[in-house]
């Protein structure tokens, strides 16, 4: 019997190299997402030390102008911060959608593969009863010719 050949294989082919390509666009994504997060971590941290130098400076006693140029610097740290977590909203809402795209190609090729699973189960059990009916062909005529005494 002809050997097994799937006729979706070109398809499942493309539909696998397409969900690799969008699992590693996500994996971009996601150390987009990982990388502005630790920018975030960065600025907060440089936020609380600029406040908390800025109270120590208070309690020592601070001049006015000290005092504006701290109040200008957290001002700008804080609308910096805004930016930054905008950025990062961004890119979990990019993140999201690639992690939905994926989900999409992941069924997709799913659905593919369990078809050519069906196509070999059902060209293994023809295999198997072709086999089966050569193996009765072969013992009919082998008691046909014992019988005739060949």
């Amino acid at each position: 019997m002809k050997k097994f050949r799937f006729s979706l294989e070109t398809v499942l082919d493309y539909k696998n190299q397409a969900l690799d390509a969008l699992r590693a666009e996500h994996g971009a994504i996601l150390a987009q997402v990982r990388a502005q997060e630790r920018v975030i971590a960065d600025l907060e941290a440089e936020h609380r030390e600029a406040d908390g130098d800025f109270t120590q400076r208070k309690l020592e006693g601070i001049n006015v102008l000290d005092a504006l140029s701290f109040e200008q610097y957290l001002r700008a740290l804080e609308r910096k911060l805004q930016v930054e977590y905008y950025k990062l909203e961004e890119l979990r809402r990019r993140e999201e959608r690639k992690r939905d795209q994926v989900v999409e190609a992941r069924k997709e090729t799913a659905t593919i593969e369990k078809l050519k699973e069906h196509k070999l189960e059902d060209y293994r059990k023809a295999e198997q009863k072709d086999e089966e009916q050569r193996i009765e062909e072969f013992v009919s005529t082998t008691r046909a010719m014992a019988a005739m005494g060949i």
